[in-house]
């Protein structure tokens, strides 16, 4: 029993034994965590400098055309090809796109016509009376002037001769009472005439007729549909003038609207056509800003042409506005110049290169690139920045080189997992390629 006792005892103090040579083994013998840097390639490319936005394809110059008088739709006119108008349709200037029941409107014509031959019969009559009066006057002025003559020696009585006047008197009122009437007759005319133009007019108006050569966008009534007049005419068409020059309206921030310039280069796709990149440039800046939960835009108006009539009114478009380009220059990531290493990475013979200041109004920046088995520092000169990507310029800069975007701490069990264990290493080894075309290199 003691002997079994003894033989447990001596396994037990043996696994203690192990564990703790199997520590001291990972602790001073076994791989350490290492430092892995990040890198890229500095590679030539183009850079663009851009604001995105959204925005709507709209027809350059849109035409509503309405009724001004209220009445049934009784029948569509024909377009270019014959048919009838309808959505899409091409129409020509002053070409019928529909009729109104013009019944009504007929009926006022007549009436109004036969108010102007009444008052026109008006005025005849009027011009008789009137010669008639002048005919009684100028018999009761040879009366007047006898009985003058007669009266200073008794020959007529003085009733006579009071009637004499009173009879000229009144030859002379109805005078003017038939010329007041000549003068009624004129008006009445007047008015009649104004009646039967407007009663023409609007007859005229039930025969709808496009004001503009152009395209049907959107015909909003139908044949037996009830039109109705009132203050603001009703729109029964819509219809765009030339759909080979098409706008966008585009809503850009107000952060970003100091930077747009008329004349400023734009591209610009539409979901309808996704692999097609369209072109243009900005026509206007709209100053009537709009707000909307706080967030004020602006409108901004871009020109493109549609000659060959792919875009489509009221398309979204994703917008670009091409502040700045680059083509062919050398680009670095963003993250190079965020990356900063510590004092153990640095090799001796650059710590001194940091103490260095950079000049900002120069646009000096610091990267740091592979040298050797090691890094060093580099100051170069930023260019146009994309967002993502920076052009960089120096007279030790050549395409190709290594660039240190970031780091990470590789485990040691990570290390051991991976079968790497020397210590001997080269800090800069190829890794599992990256999604975004960096590589994973190593540094102790």
């Amino acid at each position: 029993m003691k002997k079994i006792i003894r033989l447990i005892l001596g396994l037990a103090i043996l696994a203690v034994l192990v564990y703790l040579a199997v520590l001291a083994y990972r602790k001073y013998a076994g791989p350490k965590d290492r430092v892995m840097f990040r890198t890229d390639t500095i590679r030539k490319t183009d850079l663009v400098r851009s604001i995105t936005a959204t925005g709507t394809v709209e027809p350059e110059e849109l035409v509503n055309v309405g009724a001004q008088v209220q009445g049934m739709i009784t029948k569509f006119g024909p377009d270019t090809k014959g048919k009838p108008v309808d959505y899409g349709s091409i129409v020509k200037e002053g070409g019928v796109l529909a009729w109104i029941d013009d019944s009504l409107y007929a009926a006022e014509l007549r009436s109004a016509q036969a108010s102007q031959l009444q008052a026109k019969a008006s005025i005849n009559s009027a011009n008789s009376n009137i010669l008639q009066a002048k005919a009684r006057l100028q018999l009761a002025e040879l009366n007047m002037n006898r009985a003058k003559q007669l009266r200073p020696t008794n020959a007529i009585a003085q009733n006579t001769y009071d009637e004499a006047l009173a009879d000229h008197d009144v030859a002379k009122a109805n005078l003017a009472v038939a010329e007041a009437s000549l003068a009624q007759a004129q008006a009445q005319l007047a008015s009649a005439n104004a009646a039967q133009e407007r009663a023409a007019r609007n007859l005229s108006y039930c025969v709808i007729k496009s004001p503009v050569n152009g395209v049907i966008i959107d015909r909003r009534v139908n044949i037996g549909q009830t039109v109705v007049s009132s203050m603001n005419a009703p729109s029964l068409f819509l219809i765009a003038k030339d759909l080979k020059r098409m706008q966008v309206w585009v809503s850009v921030n107000e952060a970003d609207v100091g930077q747009i310039k008329v004349g400023l280069p734009v591209q610009f796709t539409v979901d309808a056509f996704q692999n097609r990149m369209f072109k243009g440039t900005v026509r206007k800046v709209r100053l009537n800003a709009t707000m909307s939960q706080n967030v004020v835009t602006y409108v901004v108006e871009v020109e493109t042409d549609n000659s060959d009539g792919t875009l489509l009114p009221y398309l979204t478009a994703n917008v670009k506005f091409l502040l700045a380009q680059r083509q062919g220059v050398l680009a670095v990531p963003n993250a190079a110049f965020r990356f900063s290493p510590s004092e153990t990475m640095i090799p001796p013979a650059y710590k001194g290169e940091l103490d260095k200041p950079l000049d900002r109004k120069k646009r000096e920046r610091r990267i740091w690139v592979q040298h050797g088995n090691s890094i060093k520092p580099l100051v170069v000169t930023a260019g146009l920045n994309d967002g993502s990507t920076t052009e960089v310029s120096s007279p030790e800069l050549k395409e190709g080189m290594v660039v240190v975007t970031g780091q990470e701490i590789q485990t040691a069990a990570r290390q051991m997992a991976a079968g790497a264990g020397g210590e001997n290493r080269s800090p800069f080894l190829p890794s599992m390629p990256r999604r975004q075309r960096t590589q994973r290199r190593g540094a102790r």
